[in-house]
């Protein structure tokens, strides 16, 4: 049997994954969220079948679940409001994010910078729920992970 710590690992975005390994990926969130409770269930769901999910399986996970401790690196550019920082600070605290450091720059014609550095292990949402989640406040013009890992 081949030695586990001799594998190589790749992170690759979800469109350059086959078809069957990104169903296979569905049909794990499927099981794990108690949407379905057979892997039967969840393979026919996706239109996929028993015996691709069983080769993908032990081969194929979402970023999220493969790192436990995570740190993230968010930059962002802010309109400058009265309140936009605290605001934006409640949006990461309701994700369950833990602030490591935050780095703000002193406005520039209406435009702040600001780098946060979060620990996301006890986040209670997807990476992009979250920065979409980012996004959508008022005063945010972009919000760009700039470096995500473990410890």
């Amino acid at each position: 049997m081949k030695d586990v710590s001799d594998e190589s690992y790749f992170l690759v975005r979800e469109d350059v994954l086959t078809e069957s390994m990104q169903k296979t990926l569905e049909a794990k969130r499927l099981l794990q969220n108690g949407e379905e409770s057979t892997i039967w269930d969840a393979v026919k769901r996706v239109g996929l079948s028993r015996s691709a999910f069983y080769k993908y399986r032990d081969t194929v996970f979402p970023f999220h679940s493969v790192v436990q401790e995570r740190i993230l690196t968010i930059f962002l550019q802010l309109e400058d409001r009265e309140g936009s920082l605290a605001e934006l600070l409640r949006t990461v605290a309701e994700a369950k994010c833990n602030v490591l450091t935050i780095h703000q720059t002193i406005p520039i014609q209406g435009r702040a910078n600001v780098t946060l550095s979060l620990d996301v292990t006890g986040m209670t949402i997807e990476l992009n729920a979250f920065l979409q989640n980012l996004k959508r406040l008022a005063f945010v013009e972009s919000a760009d992970v700039v470096s995500s890992g473990a410890y």
